[in-house]
Formats: C-alpha cells, structure tokens, sequence
C-alpha cells in the first residue's frame, strides 16, 4: 500500500466519516475500518508515520464508541503507538480493559504503575494477561483488589513466585474467591497447596485433588494438619485461656483432640494445655493429671500417659518437653513460650539417642518444623 493510496483511500471518505459522521455508530465503523487499514505491517517509514498520526487522531475523539472502536481493533496490535496505549489505559475502563488486557507494547514498569494507580477493572485486565511477569504479578498481589487477584491466580500465564503466594495467602486467606481460584493454576508448590486445603470450598478441595494428582488421603492429612496448626495458634492468641477444660473437651467432642495436636502443644510450651489434654482423654481430674505429669519420679509421668491412649512412640518427645520445662524457668508469655522452643530444640532431642529411627521419624513429621527449630536437631541426629 503506498502512502498515496492511503491517503486517497482514507481521506476522502473514511476520514470524512470519522468526523463529520451523522451517528455515534457511524464514526465509530469508520475508525475500525481506519485502523485496520493503518495496522498493515507492510508500511514503510513515511506511512507509517502517518498512519501514527491518524491514530493519535482517534485517540482523541470526543465520543466513547469512537476510541472503544481504536482500542477493540488495535488491542493486540504492535503497532499501537505507545503514547496512544498509554492515553488509552487511562480512559474509562471500556476503553482501557481491551488494550491493557492485550497490547504488547507496555512494559512491566508501566503495568506496576497502572495496577498501583488504576482501579479494579484495569488491574483485572492486566491479571489476565497472555503472560505477566513475576514482577507485575507481585504488584497485583500487593495493591489489587480481592477480583483482580482471584483473576491473575487463576491465570497459568502468570509468573507466581514464592513470595507472591505468601503474600496473596496473608492477604486472601481468608477469601474462598482468591482461594478457589488457585486451584485452577496447572501446578503449585506443596507448601502453599498444604495451606490452601484448609481454606477452600469442598468443590474446590475435590477440583485441587484430581488436577493436582494429590491422593485423597494426603489431602485428608494435610487439612488435619493445617487445622491443627490454626488450633495452636488460637492458643498463642489467647495465652492461657479462662477455661482450658472447656477448650479442651470441645476438641474431643470434635474429634480434633488429637495425637499430633498435643505433640505441637507441648512443644510450643502450652504445658497447661497437655495437662487438660491428659485429664480429659485420661479421665481423670485434672489435678490428678498434673500431679502425675509432674511428678519427680520415673512413673507419674508414664502412668498418666498410658491412660490416655495416646502412641506409645510419642512418649519420649512429651517426655522430653516436660523435663526441659522443668530445668528452666519459662515466663508465662509469647517471648517466654519462644524461649522455650528455643531451648528445647537445642536440649530435647539429644533425648532421643536410642530411640528407633522409624519413632524418631514418626515425632518429628507431626511437628510444625519452622516454628521450633526441629530442622537444625534433625540434622545433628542424622549426622
């Protein structure tokens, strides 16, 4: 096409049109025909130039149908000008949502800067881009909205890195929208579909075990113990509560008053709770349970364990906890339970030598690892 046939082609009439058209409608078929011509990757220089220009034209139109017509035709395009798509993507949303969801000539930098300054709809549009980079997706996960999330996590063509999913589960945890949403991803690491399990719907769940090949029982296992850390932590956040026994004994009616939950309990210092835990599973009156579970002697301790039914492998790391509680002083707080980790994570499993592998291996996978330090013993075991 040369610059003259352009010219005459579109000067003439479907410039014309464009701005003397009778209708909103009328102008706007003319600008889509306008920059489909102008889109011809065969341009040279001087036409394409022009071509730009025209563009720029449209860009600027008054009416809404007009520009929509610029940014639905050219959406895709690599020829749209930069300066247009950026004009663009500060329009109404109809206009900017199908260049931003689109166009490739915006760089990372300047997707960051729309998602932190736009609105939902737009930091839709760019989440469900083709592909967007760690980088963008990091903005989105950072600034957008509970929609725009949800969109790019189930967008594949989104780079996700580690600290993304942690920080769209710290924001969204608790959002079956965003949740659900992930499960539609073609791969997540285990890390974060172990936190997802326990936050999104049962359809979800089922939808996560057959596209993630997870076995139903590894999905069972982890929500137990995805549930099991939440239950620990509601004790972090209330101390020592008003009325343990109480706590305690709805665990049990629940049937969450579990082996590996009085493991963690007591390696995280909440002694107070292990001791209702051993009353109520060992019926017998707390008082009894905690003259037991403290007694000097070698047979307290393990005559009130047995009443409980509680694995008799588990043993020797509750075992553990109480004697290195009782070689310390530990302050009645979260500083104080953490010097207590600390301290038993250092002393307590030097306990174990002797101690089959296979029961070593069975106490330290019910444990929550990153939170006592079990790693770095684990090691010093194996070595």
């Amino acid at each position: 096409m040369s610059l003259v046939t352009m010219r005459a082609n579109l000067t003439q009439d479907d410039i014309r049109r464009l701005v003397k058209g009778e209708s909103p409608e009328e102008r706007a078929m003319a600008a889509r025909k306008i920059c489909q011509r102008v889109d011809a990757p065969d341009l040279t220089e001087e036409e394409r130039i022009a071509a730009n220009s025209i563009i720029e034209m449209i860009a600027q139109d008054a009416v809404v149908l007009v520009r929509r017509a610029l940014a639905v035709t050219l959406r895709s395009s690599p020829n749209l000008p930069k300066s247009v798509a950026i004009k663009l993507a500060a329009d109404i949303d109809s206009i900017a949502v199908p260049v931003l969801a689109g166009s490739p000539v915006f760089s990372d930098a300047e997707l960051v800067e729309i998602i932190q300054s736009q609105g939902e709809a737009k930091q839709a549009a760019i989440g469900a881009r083709q592909s967007v980079s760690a980088e963008v997706v990091g903005a989105i996960v950072e600034f957008g909205t509970e929609r725009a999330v949800s969109i790019t996590a189930a967008n594949d063509g989104a780079q996700f890195g580690d600290e993304s999913y942690e920080k769209a589960f710290a924001r969204f945890c608790e959002s079956k929208i965003v949740m659900d949403s992930f499960v539609s991803r073609s791969a997540l690491p285990l890390a974060f579909t172990e936190k997802l399990i326990s936050r999104v719907s049962d359809e979800a769940l089922e939808r996560l075990v057959k596209r993630h090949a997870l076995p139903p029982q590894l999905a069972v296992e982890l929500a137990e113990a995805t549930r099991e850390r939440a239950t620990v932590d509601l004790v972090d956040q209330a101390g020592i509560a008003p009325d343990m026994r109480h706590f305690v004994q709805q665990l049990q009616m629940n049937g969450r008053l579990t082996p590996s939950l009085i493991l963690r309990a007591a390696f995280r210092g909440h002694i107070s709770f292990v001791e209702h835990a051993f009353a109520e599973l060992g019926s017998v009156p707390h008082a009894k349970a905690w003259l037991l579970i403290h007694d000097a002697g070698p047979l307290g301790m393990k005559a009130i364990f047995d009443r409980t039914g509680l694995p008799a492998r588990l043993f020797p790391a509750i075992r553990a906890a109480i004697d290195t509680l009782h070689s310390i002083e530990m302050e009645d707080s979260p500083e104080g339970r953490v010097r207590f980790r600390k301290i038993l994570a250092e002393r307590a499993f030097t306990r174990f030598q002797g101690v089959p592998d296979e029961d070593v291996e069975y106490i330290l996978a019910r444990l929550d690892e990153d939170q006592i330090g079990v790693q770095p013993a684990a090691a010093r075991l194996a070595g």
